[in-house]
């Protein structure tokens, strides 16, 4: 790629569709090892609110040099460049547009991925592939096909790959977790990912206006370059499809990922279903702002619910995020509560820098360092696609309909009274059922450790999505 003129290879499609092909420029097993002692030199890719928190977070770790910064929108990374030059009083570093650059540069040892949802997967891999260890922001992917392509690049060229699902490393959560992994909760068949928060309209449609100094080519990149109609560029990408994965992939993967560690389960379960609505306004977003997914593992059950508009809390005493429930009382956040929320143990445990744990697993060259290796994270933010794809592929339904329906399902939840919880936050917030009502995703049932559905090809189809080159992420076999 670097020999490329890049201007050429953005205006030449015969030249940019052949440079997808192109080798990387350097492998894996070729890379120099690193020293204990030896700096690390690393770049952030991304630089919008999580970008910076991943400069603040880097900043404070004596073992590493940020040697660039990178964003389509230059503005945004002269933002961060600026950031660690003053308040965080580290070197300048290098301010690109094109990530490429950076992979280009075999003197970056690592990258953290900070970007849009739909550039994860792809910045990951194309980083792996160009010799270097990568931290990707959760969700890890857009869609679940692909976050399945970053975990088999880790694997075969012996990177490292950290998700950035940070409470991974909090010491008193861990301990929570241990003490139901050591049956001391009882048995433990429910687990609950809370995320209630108001999340206004974003208004349009509109014509939406590109920062001047932002290459749009380059922000979409695998996404369809389509006239945008949203008043706000950054950040609203999370509620369009073709970049972002709603609030369930924004917020609530955090707490589906606890969910998960805490139950023990692997693979994507045996079925699927969501319900739920973009409900309370009109705007120009695709995705709920109020869901509730249904992960179903045979013994065991996730229920997610995200609720976008003023809503009591879930709890009366309890302010939590995740809770288990045991036959011995439940665990919230990391505290261990009677069934009446009466608070009977705080846990306690040494938390670590997440960064800091990625760098260790840099040097040490072992998956098994990682808090939050990229297999979890796979995990965890598939589910959250699972849960979009059967609400994509569901109809508007009379509330008698979903009671209906949701009747057949067999799990570990009293799926009626969530229902009517959810039915009365949305009254609450002066939704009128009748009128707009909730949308019913399909039940869908999966083949968990092959990733694929059961007999639904239109299910089947959103696995995965249609790119665009050169910005396509590669098949199986072109790892």
């Amino acid at each position: 790629m670097k020999n490329l003129s890049r201007r050429r290879f953005f205006e030449d499609s015969v030249m940019a569709a052949a440079a997808a092909a192109l080798p990387v420029p350097l492998l894996a097993q070729d890379r120099k090892s690193v020293s204990p002692n030896e700096k690390l030199t690393v770049a952030i890719i991304g630089c919008g609110i999580r970008g910076k928190a991943h400069a603040k977070e880097l900043a404070r770790l004596a073992d590493c040099d940020i040697a660039y910064v990178c964003d389509p929108d230059l503005d945004r990374a002269d933002e961060v460049g600026a950031l660690l030059s003053g308040e965080l009083n580290r070197p300048m570093p290098k301010k690109v547009q094109d990530l490429r650059v950076i992979l280009d540069d075999p003197s970056v040892d690592a990258v953290t991925i900070a970007t849009p949802n739909h550039w994860h997967a792809l910045a990951a891999i194309w980083a792996m592939q160009a010799g270097k260890d990568a931290y990707v922001e959760k969700p890890v992917s857009q869609n679940v096909d692909e976050g399945r392509r970053i975990v088999q690049t880790a694997r075969k060229l012996g990177r490292i790959c950290q998700t950035g699902t940070q409470n991974r490393s909090r010491g008193a959560l861990a301990s929570a977790i241990q003490y139901i992994h050591e049956g001391k909760l009882g048995e433990v068949k429910l687990a609950r990912s809370i995320i209630y928060g108001g999340r206004g309209s974003i208004g349009g449609p509109v014509e939406c206006v590109i920062p001047p100094r932002c290459d749009y080519n380059l922000w979409a990149g695998p996404a369809p370059m389509t006239k945008l109609t949203r008043p706000r560029f950054h950040y609203d990408w999370h509620w369009m499809w073709d970049t972002g994965n709603g609030d369930i992939g924004n917020s609530n993967v955090h707490s589906i990922d606890i969910c998960r560690w805490g139950l023990g389960v692997t693979g994507l379960g045996r079925s699927v279903m969501s319900y739920g609505g973009r409900l309370g306004y009109t705007d120009v977003a695709e995705t709920p702002n109020s869901q509730v997914g249904i992960f179903d593992f045979g013994d065991k059950t996730i229920v997610s619910e995200t609720r976008g508009l003023k809503s009591a809390p879930f709890h009366p005493v309890i302010k939590a995020m995740w809770f288990f429930y045991g036959s011995e009382g439940i665990i919230a956040e990391t505290g261990l509560y009677d069934p009446e929320g009466q608070l009977l143990k705080a846990f306690e445990g040494k938390s670590v820098s997440h960064f800091a744990n990625f760098l260790d697993a840099v040097r040490s060259r072992k998956q098994e360092d990682l808090k939050a290796e990229i297999l979890e994270g796979h995990q965890s933010s598939s589910l959250c696609h699972l849960a979009n794809i059967s609400y994509r592929l569901g109809q508007k339904s009379s509330l008698t309909d979903i009671q209906k329906h949701l009747g057949d399902i067999q799990v570990k939840d009293d799926v009626q009274e969530t229902l009517d919880r959810t039915r009365h936050y949305l009254v609450d917030a002066g939704v009128d059922l009748e009128k707009t009502p909730m949308t019913l995703g399909q039940r869908l049932k999966l083949d968990g450790d092959k990733e694929q559905f059961l007999d639904n090809a239109a299910a089947d189809a959103l696995l995965t999505r249609e790119y665009r080159a050169p910005f396509v992420v590669p098949k199986e076999s072109e790892i």
